[in-house]
């Protein structure tokens, strides 16, 4: 039996590669042992069966962005049940339409954003991006986000106004916002520069209980709809090349 050697170097001597090429391609996915994929470049091998894909590129491997459906009851950014624990990779929505091909270096280091009340549910974002980073926490205060928080109780007399105009939450006067019912028991709110608790806390000056807060949209992005609806509680997919906040 051969002694073990790095797979990047059995690559580069099987396909008559550059060793700096064969690490690449072995880094991006697009090597196989024993029909499994490999991204490790040092993973040892003696005489397993080495394929190279025949799409390999050997084009750089952008950052991932990981759009994840938050359930309830999950923590966004710390504590002890941490959503991001849920970016996995059988957790991939089904109809994911962004066309990134799945790596397992996509799950390195990925860094949480855009803080929810754990007991909310909705778009949640993970990213190994420094631009993505840096959009969503430079420009915080100038991203909309989108709501739909189902509440009980009765309003308040001009409650609807006040929501939109003019109410303070921890002795921080907010901004005005776009408030409507989308149904009896359902508000819709698109707002900027919301903190954890504001919407709970803003329906109870108006004399509304919130029963549940999920959030459909950050920016541009939105949870993402598909042939069987809506991306579920738990699953994430891919924010597309060129897509942004």
């Amino acid at each position: 039996m051969p002694a073990p050697v790095r797979l990047a170097q059995r690559v580069a001597e099987l396909f008559a590669l550059s060793r700096n090429d064969a690490e690449q391609f072995v880094r991006n996915g697009w090597v196989s042992v024993d029909g499994q994929v490999v991204e490790a470049p040092q993973h040892r091998v003696t005489g397993e069966r080495i394929e190279l894909d025949p799409e390999a590129r050997l084009d750089a491997v952008e950052p991932a962005t990981i759009l994840l459906h938050k359930p309830a009851g999950f923590d966004a950014i710390e504590g002890p049940r941490p959503a991001s624990a849920l970016a996995r990779p059988d957790a991939r929505w089904a109809d994911d339409p962004s066309g990134v091909r799945l790596l397992q270096r996509h799950f390195h280091r990925l860094t949480p954003l855009v803080s929810m009340d754990a007991e909310a549910s909705g778009l949640m974002v993970l990213t190994q991006d420094g631009r993505v980073w840096r959009r969503l926490t430079e420009d915080a205060g100038q991203i909309e986000h989108e709501y739909i928080v189902e509440v009980e109780g009765e309003i308040a007399p001009y409650g609807l106004h006040r929501l939109a105009h003019g109410l303070s939450v921890d002795g921080r006067a907010l901004p005005p916002c776009k408030v409507s019912w989308q149904n009896e028991t359902r508000l819709r709110f698109a707002i900027k520069d919301v903190r954890d608790g504001q919407l709970r806390a803003m329906c109870a000056q108006v004399g509304l209980g919130v029963v549940s807060i999920r959030r459909l949209r950050i920016g541009r992005i939105a949870l993402g709809k598909g042939p069987d609806g809506a991306m579920p509680p738990g699953a994430w997919r891919y924010l597309p090349a060129g897509e942004k906040f």
